[in-house]
């Protein structure tokens, strides 16, 4: 019987707190400001790597200003051509969801359909095509992707807990039968924000995590977890439950609050030895104090959220969305990532200023 993944470049795997690439950990060796990186996985939050709205009220709120229509393609292959540059710059992992994310960055309400499931659970060819796309790059290039499975704006569009259970089934089998490697996952996103389904709410979500770790072939499986709103820690259900700690930085503007945040889960009666990641924080001061060197220093993963204005300028989150590092923001933090991860640097070239690189 051959290997699972053998196939595939890239395998994710998990040594105590670190990560490993490969067999290897994340920057091996590497230290910043006498900080170890090495284990870490510095990431970014691209949910709508695979994003297409089928509510033609909502549709034309995400057309490209050239051309004056969306087109899910188009944007696809964008993410795919932006990839091997964040990866130059030191990133090694991206999040994708299955049901994307607020396509306003913030919304009160939405309206709109983005979804890869169809009402009960089946999955829809176009989208999982759009999805094997940004796999295969990932793993051609030595990167994770935290594969998010649900998103709270658009649990909805699943009729019932059966179909929120056969969702993830499909989900998690469709990604063993081609024996992907690089992959995170993430139940769902900020289980304690309103979800319709009572098996995706805090109280019950552990039960889908631990469904998600049952699943194995060939003595293979994905390491799983969930996130929670910003400046939330985990659950002591949610932490027991699950392979790496992931928590949001979003709202959290004093960077003593992420250090304070890796200290309670440390502490959690059921925490043991796991990465700690944060995977969304909108924290743009990069300098000598600010939200990724808090985490850094506290000895955890962080994820870069810039949420965008729809424009086809600004942000990852907010379609159209223009993938590469083109504003003063998105420099600044691949500025700073470059300096964190080099070999060749001491520290980040940027500003303490919001995006002003120097």
């Amino acid at each position: 019987m051959s290997a699972f993944g053998e196939n595939r470049y890239t395998r994710v795997g998990i040594d105590g707190e670190a990560f490993t690439i490969n067999g290897t950990a994340t920057y091996e060796g590497r230290s910043w400001e006498g900080n170890s990186i090495e284990g870490l996985l510095f990431n970014a939050r691209t949910v709508q790597a695979l994003f297409d709205d089928e509510n033609l009220e909502t549709r034309d709120r995400w057309a490209y200003p050239d051309t004056g229509t969306y087109d899910p393609d188009r944007n696809v292959a964008e993410f795919l051509a932006a990839m091997p540059e964040w990866h130059d710059h030191g990133l090694r992992a991206v999040t994708v969801n299955l049901q994307c994310g607020s396509p306003e960055g913030y919304s009160d309400e939405q309206p709109w359909t983005v979804s890869a499931y169809r009402p009960d659970g089946s999955l829809k060819p176009a989208w999982m095509d759009r999805f094997r796309r940004v796999l295969d790059r990932a793993d051609a290039l030595g990167m994770v992707v935290i594969v998010g499975l649900f998103y709270f704006g658009q649990d909805e569009v699943l009729e019932d807990e059966a179909a929120v259970v056969a969702a993830l089934n499909n989900a998690v089998e469709w990604l063993l039968d081609r024996e992907y490697t690089n992959v995170i996952v993430e139940v769902n996103n900020e289980c304690d924000i309103e979800y319709d389904h009572g098996i995706l709410r805090p109280e019950r979500v552990p039960e889908l995590i631990e469904r998600v770790r049952r699943k194995e072939r060939n003595g293979f499986r994905y390491p799983a977890g969930t996130s929670f709103s910003g400046g939330t820690v985990p659950t002591d259900d949610a932490i027991s439950a699950s392979d790496v700690v992931l928590v949001h930085g979003n709202g959290v503007n004093d960077p003593d609050r992420i250090r304070e945040m890796v200290a309670e889960v440390r502490d959690r009666p059921s925490y043991e030895s796991m990465p700690i990641v944060f995977n969304e924080d909108d924290h743009f001061r990069f300098g000598s104090d600010c939200n990724v060197r808090a985490a850094i220093e506290a000895g955890a993963s962080w994820g870069y959220f810039d949420p965008g204005e729809n424009d086809y300028w600004h942000g990852y989150q907010s379609p159209p969305v223009r993938w590469d590092a083109n504003t003063a923001r998105k420099k600044a933090f691949f500025g700073y990532l470059d300096g964190v991860t080099s070999e060749q640097r001491d520290g980040p070239l940027v500003s303490e200023t919001d995006g002003n690189a120097t």
